[in-house]
């Protein structure tokens, strides 16, 4: 990680989540991934982390299609476990961070192919 990146990462916030009233879409967005992950977190035992229980729950509401049409509690296992890289049994908000980080890629990437299949079918439609 390059040292400006370094420094902007510990560099104190000026405005709270709560207190930003103009933000832009990204500081939104980055926002909202923490409360989403507070309020899922620390509902039992430590309050920064999330426990099998609180990641099953955040999925099924969070994630809904997710999760829809699979064993929930296999696929809840093989996330946390995926997931939890200090190997402490929950997950942490740097490793819900990875969690997201990988929906968005695939998300992404899922969408660059939708645009390039529509594009294919319109040049052979012309």
């Amino acid at each position: 990680m390059s040292d400006k990146l370094q420094s902007l990462l510990h560099t104190p916030v000026s405005v709270s989540v709560q207190d930003c009233i103009m933000c832009s879409p990204l500081q939104n967005a980055v926002g909202d991934l923490i409360k989403v992950f507070h309020s899922y977190s620390g509902k039992e035992g430590d309050k920064y982390k999330l426990n099998k229980k609180e990641l099953k729950i955040m999925l099924q509401q969070e994630l809904p299609d997710f999760l829809n049409g699979t064993n929930d509690s296999f696929l809840v296992e093989k996330i946390l476990y995926d997931l939890d890289d200090n190997k402490d049994g929950e997950v942490d908000f740097q490793e819900f961070v990875t969690l997201v980080s990988a929906l968005a890629v695939a998300s992404n990437k899922f969408f660059e192919d939708y645009v390039k299949e529509e594009e294919r079918g319109n040049d052979e439609g012309h």
